[in-house]
């Protein structure tokens, strides 16, 4: 008990003499907020996705430094000693500042990388649009370059905010996306850049310009990739009008119901007055070549035993804008003149394209590049 009473009677001694002698509490270092500021702004701006691993260690040595202080607090008044605190928040505090400047480099390198993939993407999402234009493919194409651009215009918002990462996802999906429509459209394109496929239809189109030399008579010649007919008169270039395909007009049609429009040398067969589209000129599809084709098709089992081949190929009018079945559509004013000016038998050939530098290559070598 008496031992108990001394205790406690050195203590307010103790405390009677600090309070005579004027002493105090050692002030909390001011270095304490500075710190704690800075570890909050360098989180702010991404420092845990942007430079993870320095980050990191940064954090720990915060974290260690927190401890170190929250000890010496708890510590009897006149015991504490802030110093050795105080060196460790200045030397992490220097630390934290050469890390907030390889932080801001680090964003300021993908901000640029992402303005280059941007630029990118922009031309490849128009090359894409002039290309599945050109080839005229369907819905699912369309599809697929609208989802792209929608992710750039996300990508563009995130971007503005400062998630630069969040950006790049975006855009990087976007690009995949781009990546399927180039691989949906693939089999059309191939046939526009094949070298032996353009010389049989440059010959096709020779022999055709030869005959309409030979007879001295007329000869229509429709190119698909420049949706262009031309009609030549004694083996030269006479008239020339823009038309419309089939909505899979650049492949070669191989059945009914594919909406693509034929390839090969045939004739107008019969002339039609009172067309539901307006006025028409009928061509012999299917020839004896697509006869064979089809029937080869059949039997290697790329099509169903009750598919049948088609017919009623037509060059009508009704406006070169309208999606055809396979047929080529030209303004009735155009139709017009071209049927006032032909006859049946006129030779009639469909062909992709003569040129090797055509617009399909032009665009693919601008997205490869």
């Amino acid at each position: 008990m008496k031992s108990n009473f001394l205790t406690i009677k050195a203590t307010v001694l103790l405390l009677c003499t600090g309070i005579l002698c004027g002493c105090s509490a050692p002030p909390i270092p001011h270095e304490v907020s500075s710190i704690e500021s800075q570890e909050k702004e360098l989180w702010s701006e991404g420092g845990d996705l942007y430079i993870p691993g320095e980050y990191k260690n940064y954090l720990a040595a915060f974290k260690g430094i927190r401890k170190h202080f929250y000890v010496e607090k708890a510590k009897f008044v006149w015991f504490r000693n802030y110093d050795p605190v105080r060196a460790e928040i200045r030397d992490l505090y220097k630390s934290g500042e050469e890390l907030r400047r390889h932080l801001r480099e680090e964003k300021a390198g993908r901000s640029d990388t992402l303005n280059r993939k941007f630029s990118r993407l922009r031309d490849r999402i128009s090359n894409f649009k002039r290309l599945a234009s050109l080839v005229n493919e369907g819905r699912f194409s369309r599809k697929d370059i609208t989802r792209a651009e929608v992710l750039l215009s996300e990508a563009d918002g995130f971007y503005s905010k400062g998630l630069y990462l969040d950006a790049e996802k975006k855009v990087e999906t976007a690009f995949i996306v781009t990546d399927s429509v180039l691989e949906r459209i693939s089999p059309v394109i191939s046939r526009y850049t094949n070298g032996p496929q353009i010389k049989k239809w440059r010959d096709w189109v020779d022999k055709t310009i030869k005959e309409s030399r030979g007879n001295r008579g007329y000869a229509i010649v429709v190119y698909k990739i420049d949706r262009s007919l031309t009609l030549y008169r004694e083996g030269r270039p006479y008239k020339s009008y823009p038309v419309g395909l089939g909505l899979n007009g650049t492949g070669n049609k191989l059945h009914a119901g594919d909406r693509a429009t034929p390839e090969g040398r045939y004739r107008i067969v019969r002339k039609l007055p009172g067309s539901r589209f307006y006025k028409a000129l009928l061509i012999n599809y299917p020839n004896e070549e697509d006869r064979r084709r089809f029937i080869a098709a059949k039997r290697n089992g790329a099509l169903p035993e009750r598919t049948r081949i088609g017919g009623l190929v037509e060059i009508h009018g009704g406006g070169q804008e309208i999606m055809t079945y396979g047929c080529i559509a030209m303004e009735d004013s155009q139709i017009e003149e071209l049927y006032n000016l032909v006859d049946t038998g006129t030779p009639v050939t469909i062909v992709g394209t003569v040129d090797h530098e055509n617009g399909i290559h032009a665009i693919l070598k601008e997205i490869k590049s």
